[in-house]
């Protein structure tokens, strides 16, 4: 697997994690504060789309996932 997809499925999950626990229809809720998490990850998505800096890219190169040419750069 590449950077661009585990930052995909990591981003994915987060939003649906944060969202199925901020929502009181949800049965794992715990509190609305959760969707803030939610916007974060948003917010952290759009400013890495316009600056290309994501800091999981950084780590996971560190960790020697490999960046694939095909997407991005």
């Amino acid at each position: 697997m590449n950077i661009e997809r585990i930052i995909r499925i990591m981003a994915g999950s987060f939003i649906l994690i944060s969202v199925a626990l901020g929502m009181e229809a949800s049965p794992p809720y715990q509190s609305s504060h959760w969707l803030w998490f939610t916007a974060f990850i948003g917010f952290n998505l759009l400013q890495s789309g316009i600056t290309r800096f994501c800091p999981p890219e950084l780590l996971l190169k560190k960790l020697g996932v490999k960046h694939s040419g095909s997407c991005g750069a």
